[in-house]
């Protein structure tokens, strides 16, 4: 993982190390009953200290997603129902899973947009706009909305980097199921110069309505996302 200066919001190093690791197995790339390379190897493809990769694999181990085997190492388990903070999120780079990361770039209280589909009772939202990285490589642009009944306001120092994290933490929901429509789009007005392509361009497209734990649909969000450095990907049990 490169070593980046961390913004505010970003995820603590060993979460992130987790959902690498936990996105790699969900992919596919490390396969049920794998042993992982050893604590002192993942530190150094990292780039971090042995207790810091081994807080990540502690959260790995209570998701349900490795095992540790006394005197042999950590291995995944067979079963990999665990929800991590991107469990939800389908955008993979093209060479593999990729760390999900996010940079903010508005978030507005606003009426709630035209012809979308139901989220919530209040006629106004929360709008986040965000650039979104795969191994830090500019990857998508976000829209995503979220039902203003949920709180009066929301500044950005409150938004995490994982906006489920953020929901859980600063709303006291979670996001528990969601209705993806996949199609193509033109990149929006807004794009800006680091997304690889310009406002007008086509990009993969994808609408999404999510239900929280409360069993409400609360969040509406679309997603343009450049088919040049990622790729939709949906995996079925």
């Amino acid at each position: 993982m490169t070593q980046t200066t961390p913004h505010s919001g970003s995820l603590p190093a060993y979460v992130q190390i987790s959902e690498v690791i936990a996105r790699r197995i969900h992919a596919g790339q490390l396969l049920g009953g794998e042993r992982l390379p050893t604590e002192r190897t993942m530190a150094a493809e990292f780039g971090v200290a042995v207790g810091t990769l081994r807080k990540a694999l502690h959260m790995l181990q209570k998701q349900g997603l490795i095992q540790p085997k006394h005197g042999s190492g950590n291995y995944v388990n067979f079963s990999t129902q665990a929800s991590n903070l991107y469990s939800f999120f389908r955008l993979e780079s093209l060479t593999g899973a990729g760390l999900p990361t996010a940079e903010l770039l508005t978030v507005d209280r606003l009426p709630k947009p035209q012809k979308t589909p139901y989220f919530g009772p209040d006629t106004h939202g929360f709008r986040f706009r965000r650039l979104r990285y795969l191994d830090h490589h500019p990857a998508a642009l976000e829209e995503i909305w979220l039902d203003g009944s949920v709180a009066t306001s929301v500044g950005r120092h409150e938004v995490s980097e994982s906006l489920y994290h953020t929901y859980q933490t600063r709303f006291g929901f979670w996001i528990v199921r969601a209705e993806d429509h996949v199609t193509f789009a033109p990149v929006p007005y807004w794009g800006i110069d680091q997304f690889g392509l310009r406002p007008g361009d086509t990009a993969g497209y994808v609408e999404r309505i999510a239900w929280a734990n409360t069993g409400k649909p609360l969040e509406f969000s679309r997603n343009w996302y450049d088919p040049n450095v990622a790729r939709y990907v949906a995996r079925i049990k």
